[in-house]
């Protein structure tokens, strides 16, 4: 087997200091999968918790860092239909996209348009897919909606603001811990109508100023256990929340379970990266109606990428540090250069 290049992690895991650029082999596609040559990949949480030794690997998956890229494709697998040789297209993967060729199921892919470079192609699969995931399959935000999204300043915070603003929720409240975050997101086209410092202010009391009393009908929450009461609070009768993470801790010590009742609230939990193929595949397919309407930042599109800056790959451990230290507003991204 040939070898390619590849971010690798000293001992398996450890701090970012032990991630560094060494040689693995390079993989063979199999049937109904495609090799891609990397151009450029993004960075996101869960490679933070992976490289510390706590994010399981789903079967079968690299264990090599990275879920998303864009790139060319070099060789196909046995039974492949969808892309050729030199196609240009971006994806997801259970992991490996730290490197400088990855093996992908075919129905994992969207082509790359023209009007997105390979860092904005790059920044979109994680984020927008999972956005898009807790929104409309599961939130089922409709035209009039009022939807909560915490950690409004981070990708999939970023994507899902701007996607319920195009498919016609009423207000969007985000929440941030910083003035400058939340002025961005106020800031931005089809950006937050509404913002909330959480370390500050009560959200929840905020939600039902702005809505009038009646509360919102979409939470989409990655913190857990810090923002539970106050969710449960916000939420309009019918109400839907769909977490994502459990950044501040998996344990609530009480739970009044009156208002889940009485409200008629559906919570749901939602990772992306652990679906079957079929599902992920599934969901790609639906998500190609909003992939148009995905432009750059300068792009003039209804919904927007943005790129909170570019590392080569060669600065892998500054790139983790960034992400680490929560100073970005937008995606990282790494070239493979």
């Amino acid at each position: 087997m040939s070898k390619m290049h590849a971010i690798l992690i000293k001992d398996g895991h450890g701090p970012i200091e032990n991630l560094y650029i060494g040689e693995t082999d390079k993989p063979v596609p199999t049937k109904g999968e495609v090799l891609v040559k990397i151009v450029a990949f993004g960075l996101n949480r869960m490679d933070h918790y992976q490289r510390q030794g706590g994010y399981p690997i789903p079967p079968g998956a690299s264990s090599i860092l990275g879920v998303e890229f864009s790139g060319r494709v070099t060789e196909l697998g046995e039974g492949v239909t969808r892309w050729a040789v030199g196609d240009e297209v971006f994806g997801l993967a259970g992991g490996g996209a730290y490197a400088e060729f990855i093996n992908c199921d075919e129905g994992l892919l969207l082509k790359k348009p023209g009007h997105l470079s390979w860092v904005e192609a790059a920044s979109i699969p994680e984020n927008y897919i999972t956005a898009y995931q807790a929104l409309v399959k599961y939130g089922e935000v409709k035209k009039g909606d009022h939807v909560l999204v915490h950690a409004g300043a981070s990708g999939v915070g970023i994507a899902a603001i701007q996607i319920a603003r195009e498919l016609g929720a009423a207000t969007v409240t985000a929440t941030a811990s910083t003035a400058e975050k939340l002025n961005w997101l106020r800031s931005i086209p089809n950006g937050a109508t509404h913002t909330v410092n959480y370390r500050t202010e009560d959200f929840a009391a905020e939600v039902k100023k702005t809505t009038n009393g009646k509360g919102v009908d979409v939470v989409i929450d990655f913190v857990g256990q810090s923002h539970w009461a106050k969710n449960v609070e916000s939420l309009a009768i019918d109400g839907r929340m769909t977490i994502l993470a459990t950044m501040s801790g998996n344990e609530v010590s009480t739970v009044n379970l009156g208002p889940i009742l009485y409200k008629r609230l559906r919570i749901q939990g939602s990772t992306l990266r652990s679906r079957s193929l079929q599902y992920q595949t599934e969901l790609i397919t639906s998500f190609r109606d909003i992939i148009d309407k995905v432009t750059g930042v300068n792009g003039g599109g209804p919904i927007r990428t943005y790129i909170h800056k570019v590392y080569p790959w060669t600065e892998i451990q500054s790139a983790h540090h960034e992400m680490a230290d929560n100073k970005n507003s937008g995606k990282i991204i790494v070239e493979v250069r």
